[in-house]
């Protein structure tokens, strides 16, 4: 089973988008979570790095500028999703990759605060 070091870009990311209501508060991420094409089309147009802070978790061992680097996709690559975050926590509970599922939970209780959901 794959590792995971915590990406910190991709916490600030977050944290900046949250802060700037950038964010969608119902929605299926089955449907919204991004497909292998639009990823290949952010990675035409943006950095590795850009790529990078849209996913929570780093791949141990997994060589820079790859998707093998990136894990825990928690928004649209525009805006975070509410339900990508709940995702996330859920599937880095599910596999005990708790450094992962805390920033995540972090991320959603923020989220949750600015939204005004009690």
């Amino acid at each position: 089973m794959a590792t995971y070091d915590v990406n910190p870009a991709a916490v600030a990311h977050a944290r900046r988008l949250i802060d700037a209501r950038q964010y969608v508060l119902d929605s299926d991420w089955g449907e919204v979570q991004p497909r292998a094409d639009a990823e290949n089309a952010y990675l035409e147009r943006h950095s590795w790095d850009d790529y990078g802070e849209w996913h929570l978790g780093l791949t141990q061992g997994a060589n820079d500028g790859t998707k093998a680097r990136y894990a825990f996709v928690y928004g649209d690559l525009r805006r975070v999703h509410r339900s990508g975050l709940i995702a996330c926590v859920y599937r880095a509970s599910e596999w005990r990759h708790k450094a992962v599922e805390l920033a995540a939970h972090d991320l959603l209780q923020r989220l949750d605060q600015m939204a005004g959901i009690d």
